[in-house]
């Protein structure tokens, strides 16, 4: 059934997630350091294990609750290119970062969100059907106001994630609605 597979790749985000950060708590390690750090050798592991690294208990839930929500809308509604749009989603916003990032630790899993959020805002507009343009509607309702988290405002948050997952969501977004 479409609906129940719909959870698998959320939870288990949603799940890892909160491990990652109670393990962080106890252990006398900073896993912020695992984070992407822009050019350097040490910083590539960041694109693979900073979506799972945060660095309090609101950056978590304030990262996990969205992201729960656009990956169950992305796999109910787009089952078919669902996980394409959430790994490469999570990789090339990472790699992004990883380029073109300012040098410093890097955490958390808004990049991935401001994708998925673009990805449906968008998907709707290039497609053209129904369906997607009422969920693009409904995305742009919800979400519309991150459009000022790729600005630089804010001292500590990666507005380069932001804007790295935007602009992936958008290619993404173009691309799948093509085929």
């Amino acid at each position: 059934m479409q609906v129940a597979k719909s959870y698998v790749i959320p939870v288990w985000f949603f799940l890892i997630t909160w491990a990652v950060f109670i393990t962080d708590l106890f252990l006398p390690l900073d896993f912020a350091l695992y984070g992407i750090y822009p050019r350097t050798v040490h910083g590539l592991a960041g694109i693979l294990f900073a979506p799972l690294i945060h660095g309090n208990i609101l950056h978590l839930i304030s990262n996990t609750m969205p992201m729960f929500f656009l990956g169950i809308i992305l796999y109910i509604f787009y089952g078919r290119i669902a996980n394409k749009v959430f790994f490469q989603g999570y990789f090339y916003t990472n790699i992004l970062v990883w380029f073109f990032g300012r040098p410093s630790f890097h955490i958390g899993a808004s990049g991935l969100i401001y994708c998925l959020a673009s990805f449906l805002a968008f998907y709707g507009i290039f497609k053209k059907d129904f369906k997607s343009i009422a969920i693009s509607v409904a995305i742009i309702f919800l979400y519309g106001g991150l459009i000022y988290g790729v600005l630089p405002t804010q001292p500590g948050v990666s507005w380069e994630s932001h804007l790295m997952g935007g602009i992936v969501g958008f290619i993404l977004a173009s691309g799948l609605s093509r085929s």
